[in-house]
């Protein structure tokens, strides 16, 4: 009898002004931006409290805020919204004849080392297949998948995957890169302690490189002299270019970005070099036929090259 009341007064309207006030903070703005009167936004939100039977938002001089029952529903309204667009992104597909349609988030790394051929590969024997792929850090892909933003997402093996299912997807390594008069050019392979007399040119701040640099100087003992952040692998080479310092990227990066300019990629022999990326799901077993398509063919890829 709850559950049916509860269907009879959720509306897709409804769940849509509720994640406006939590996003805009007032009801004021929140019915502005969903084009509807204040009183019907207001009445409109009374009635979900009472349908739902719990207090959603904390009202204050300073705006609203949501409680403990509020953060609940806020997980469960964006699922649903998130799953109305999907159902309209697929049909529309359907109707000019796509089979299916993935949403799907990864981290540079994988875009720029992996990813490529190896959807090139997949829809190549898929044409009626769509994905929608999205670049993220790897704890925002781990957030967008927990959140039913996306159906999968491929992150560093070292993220917290909060209780998803994560699955082996691709092995990479982290070389310097520098320019070829750089006293460290000459060498095969060394520590990142040795680099960091050097200046460096650093990735952004979400990423998981900058969080292994700056945890391994700080083992060494030695500050990392971070000359500028940048937001992406082709920056990074082109700063070392310019004589701005050295940079940490994966070894499959410098040579579709770096090599071509000259630069110079000494292997690191650090351990925390060698690095994992792995394919995070909510549950294998509930994703979408083209979803799970997706799925085993990427978690199979390493070991068919």
């Amino acid at each position: 009898m709850v559950l049916k009341n509860l269907l009879r007064r959720l509306d897709l309207t409804t769940l849509q002004l509720f994640i406006a006030v939590y996003e805009e903070g007032t009801l004021t703005r929140a019915a502005e931006r969903e084009a509807i009167a204040i009183s019907a936004a207001s009445k409109r939100l009374l009635e979900l409290e009472q349908a739902v039977g719990a207090t959603l938002f904390q009202r204050t001089a300073r705006g609203m805020t949501l409680t403990p029952a509020g953060e609940t529903l806020l997980h469960h309204a964006r699922r649903v919204m998130r799953d109305v667009e999907n159902i309209g992104i697929e049909l529309a597909g359907h109707a000019s004849g796509v089979r299916g349609y993935v949403r799907m988030m990864a981290n540079l790394s994988a875009i720029v080392e992996f990813l490529p051929e190896d959807l090139r590969a997949f829809l190549s024997v898929n044409e009626q297949i769509k994905i929608d792929l999205e670049e993220r850090p790897s704890g925002g892909v781990v957030e967008a998948v927990a959140d039913s933003l996306a159906d999968l997402g491929i992150c560093s093996g070292e993220a917290d995957t909060r209780g998803l299912q994560a699955t082996h997807y691709r092995h990479d390594s982290l070389v310097v890169v520098m320019r070829e008069d750089h006293p460290l050019a000459g060498r095969e392979r060394v520590t990142f302690a040795e680099t960091l007399d050097s200046d460096h040119v650093g990735l952004h701040s979400a990423s998981s490189i900058n969080a292994r640099t700056h945890m391994a100087a700080r083992q060494a003992g030695k500050p990392l002299r971070l000359r500028i952040h940048v937001p992406g692998f082709d920056a990074v080479c082109r700063m070392v270019q310019a004589d701005m310092g050295v940079g940490v990227l994966p070894a499959n990066v410098f040579q579709i970005m770096g090599k071509p300019l000259g630069l110079i990629a000494v292997k690191l022999e650090d351990e925390w070099a060698e690095r994992n990326l792995v394919i995070v799901v909510r549950d294998a077993g509930a994703l979408s036929p083209v979803g799970r398509l997706l799925f085993d063919h990427l978690r199979s890829v390493e070991g068919a090259v």
